[in-house]
């Protein structure tokens, strides 16, 4: 029997149509003799659907008419306890259950799909996805949190220093004095749970640090601020794994038209009909592999699995990394924890085909869910052999 799988894509982020091009990558690549796939489209009202319909790229130039097309659905469990696919609303006659799933797939960039809320339903359904569970993948969108472990544990960052948007609007140039002092020009100003270098932008005096702010401001109330390096090469490596076993790609070296890879940069012009997978993401120029060296490029990838599994990540992630050609050093920029086209194009080079790519990340999700299992029973049967002994010599009750 086939494998159910419960592709999720589109949601309310701004990353919205980023996440389609993805999904419908993913999905042209998936092993269609080993899986049964089910499309889950959530639109930016939060409504969800499946059809076929949704597996054309074209499609999308007219939204309304293809949500017209399209089945209204809830992701739900039926009253047997299975995880199932249903109309919504549920007819008064007829079948209501299109599809069982026995694994979801999110593939959702950005705020409600990559930062654990999607996560978290999936959870309470009892259902194993693939990807990073609630805490890594929370932790790995708000840049503020990932900076903070990662600098705790030693990993290499660049300064920063973060506030939220109604701290700076009321005292704008208390935070411009306490940029110029801890960081001092040129900056980054990000918002601090966005993917996609949406929101971010450079500044090198106060009346730029200004405009920066306000762009982050509305797209986050949580804004970051770091020092800027100004003669960088950008490097970014994908680590597959889960928390016992993790491998790292090739690396790339990304040139964006400006001093950061923008969204414009990654994005733009990657969703024709004719691009297929292999080319998604086909705007940036990129050299694979990163032209770096191989103690830099063994430097990065080690830095790359550190990183991926101190926030408990699994399945693929893609971390991105500055190198100052000035010092050599090398910094962690950020993780994404559910990469643009799931990182496919750095896995190729090195010899994973990208439907040997999605087999691992499912079966990893599989993995889990039999590790968790195990666990549980563990748990179980040692509290009652504590119970039925009256506790182990020593313990304490109370």
């Amino acid at each position: 029997m086939k494998t159910r799988v419960a592709v999720i894509f589109g949601g309310v982020s701004v990353e919205h149509e980023v996440s389609v091009i993805s999904a419908l990558q993913a999905i042209q690549n998936m092993n269609k003799d080993k899986y049964d796939i089910i499309p889950l489209y959530i639109s930016k009202e939060r409504v969800w659907y499946t059809g076929e319909e949704l597996l054309d790229i074209e499609n999308y130039k007219n939204v309304t008419s293809l949500l017209q097309k399209a089945q209204k659905v809830v992701l739900t469990r039926d009253d047997e306890g299975r995880v199932v696919v249903q109309k919504e609303p549920r007819p008064r006659f007829g079948k209501s259950t299109l599809h069982e799933v026995d694994v979801a797939f999110p593939i959702i960039h950005g705020t409600f799909g990559e930062d654990g809320v999607l996560q978290g339903y999936l959870e309470l359904l009892n259902l194993p996805y693939v990807g990073c569970d609630v805490l890594s993948s929370s932790t790995g969108m708000d840049k503020v949190i990932m900076k903070n472990v990662y600098r705790d544990s030693g990993l290499p960052i660049l300064d920063y220093l973060w506030f939220y948007s109604t701290q700076w609007a009321d005292d704008p140039m208390a935070w411009t004095e306490k940029v110029k002092e801890t960081l001092d020009f040129p900056v980054i100003v990000k918002p601090a749970n966005l993917g996609s270098s949406v929101g971010i932008s450079k500044a090198e005096n106060s009346e730029e640090l200004e405009e920066a702010v306000d762009l982050a401001s509305k797209f986050a109330t949580k804004i970051v601020v770091e020092k800027m390096v100004q003669n960088m090469t950008e490097v970014n490596c994908s680590v597959v794994g889960d928390y016992e076993h993790v491998e790292a790609s090739v690396c790339e070296q990304v040139l964006g038209s400006d001093e950061f890879l923008s969204y414009e940069d990654k994005y733009a012009g990657s969703g024709s009909k004719d691009s297929g997978a292999s080319k998604g993401m086909e705007a940036t120029n990129r050299i694979i592999p990163a032209e770096i060296g191989a103690d830099k490029t063994k430097e990065v990838q080690e830095l790359a699995k550190k990183s991926f599994q101190l926030l408990g990540c699994s399945g693929v992630s893609r971390i991105d990394f500055m190198i100052d050609k000035d010092t050599d050093n090398v910094y962690i920029n950020e993780i994404n924890t559910i990469p643009g086209s799931l990182s496919f194009y750095l896995w190729e080079p090195a010899g994973k085909p990208y439907k040997q790519l999605l087999d691992e990340l499912i079966q990893l999700a599989l993995k889990r869910e039999r590790d968790r299992s195990r666990l549980m029973f563990s748990i179980d049967s040692n509290l009652f052999s504590l119970q039925k002994g009256g506790g182990s010599k020593g313990s304490k009750t109370k």
